[in-house]
């Protein structure tokens, strides 16, 4: 993917006294114009890194929280336009800059509020209007934050930064925001922009505040689990209120605030497989993780009650897992020459595990 780079800011951060937590300050070095950039130290610094921030894949529910790729969506109220949001509108201005000094006057800008962010650490910050011609005549804008490098980050002066910058910014862990979202190639979504930040800080989220986010996808497929949970509550007791159902539901919310939760024993196996099937309808990849006693295992949520089956015998809990063959990664070990018994032999052994068991408490001394 080929960018031609129309025109670009350099703007550095710096605080008080070379200290992170000091009071922070700008200084624009610099802007380029399209035959600036080819002839800069720049060009073979940034060339690779609209690619890579282009591909660089996002999901609109991420699996953490705390994803460093993500995917904004501008926020406007009902009924009004996508240029009543003030942060789209700063991105437009930049897109449709005619000339340096004009894109350089709307960088400024930008710069002015993304200093407003909380947690703004020093380094540069460098905006961007690129076109991937191959793909498309529209302009994307690329905001860029790289933080120096330690004991090596100098700043002189305006002519001399821009050929030294190999040496005083680095590309590792780069910052950056790409405006508009490019899903694929030639294909651009002007109610989004793509973020990524490898950094607790959250930069950018700070800065853009009427951009949105979707739920990462645990707090998602836990917002489904209590909307079943509620269905199921008054399918069950049909509006009556009293003191059972609230005991019930006591029990649900401490179940769904509990950080370490055990089997509540509370539905059949048809609704939870049913449960299930309308979660993994929102969402195919999803996965069902458990530990039984000392042993983890993890699983495809689709696979509950068709290989993946919980039961009770005797007393005990028991995970069957079915399959038509076993891999082993890693290491070798002496379970991988096992002759596996027959599952009436291994019930025998965890029924003689419950009467042993038994037995020991009935002859404790008291």
């Amino acid at each position: 993917m080929d960018f031609i780079v129309e025109y670009l800011s350099f703007f550095v951060i710096q605080g008080e006294g070379g200290d992170n937590s000091a009071a922070k300050t700008f200084k624009h070095f610099q802007t380029l114009d399209r035959y600036d950039y080819a002839e800069s130290e720049l060009k073979s610094f940034l060339d690779g890194e609209f690619t890579r921030i282009c591909k660089r894949k996002a999901e609109r529910h991420p699996s953490t929280e705390g994803a460093p790729t993500k995917i904004g969506r501008f926020i406007v109220e009902p009924g009004y336009e996508l240029d009543s949001n003030p942060n789209y509108n700063t991105f437009q201005r930049l897109r449709a800059s005619e000339s340096a000094s004009e894109f350089h006057g709307f960088a400024d800008e930008l710069v002015r509020l993304y200093m407003e962010a909380a947690a703004v650490r020093g380094g540069a910050l460098i905006v961007v209007h690129a076109t991937p011609n191959r793909h498309t005549d529209e302009p994307l804008i690329f905001v860029l934050k790289c933080d120096f490098e330690p004991k090596i980050a100098r700043i002189t002066d305006e002519h001399n930064l821009i050929s030294h910058v190999e040496m005083a910014i680095s590309a590792r862990n780069m910052k950056s925001i790409q405006y508009p979202f490019m899903p694929e190639d030639g294909m651009l979504e002007p109610w989004e922009l793509k973020i990524h930040q490898a950094s607790h800080a959250r930069y950018f989220e700070d800065f853009l505040r009427f951009v949105s986010y979707e739920k990462a996808m645990p707090e998602l497929m836990s917002e489904h689990m209590l909307t079943m949970v509620h269905e199921y509550m008054e399918d069950k007791w049909q509006g009556h209120v009293g003191e059972e159902r609230q005991q019930e539901a006591n029990q649900f919310e401490i179940w769904a605030a509990s950080e370490k939760r055990e089997l509540q024993q509370s539905w059949d196996q048809e609704r939870v497989v049913a449960a299930a099937e309308r979660l993994v309808e929102q969402q195919p990849n999803l996965s069902v993780a458990f530990k039984l006693g000392d042993v983890s295992v993890k699983g495809p949520l689709a696979e509950f009650g068709q290989s993946i089956h919980f039961a009770t015998y005797n007393g005990r809990y028991i995970a069957l897992i079915e399959g038509d063959a076993f891999q082993f990664d890693r290491n070798m070990s002496p379970v991988e020459l096992l002759q596996p018994p027959d599952l009436l032999e291994v019930l025998e052994v965890v029924g003689r595990k419950k009467e042993k068991a038994d037995t020991s408490k009935h002859d404790l001394p008291y």
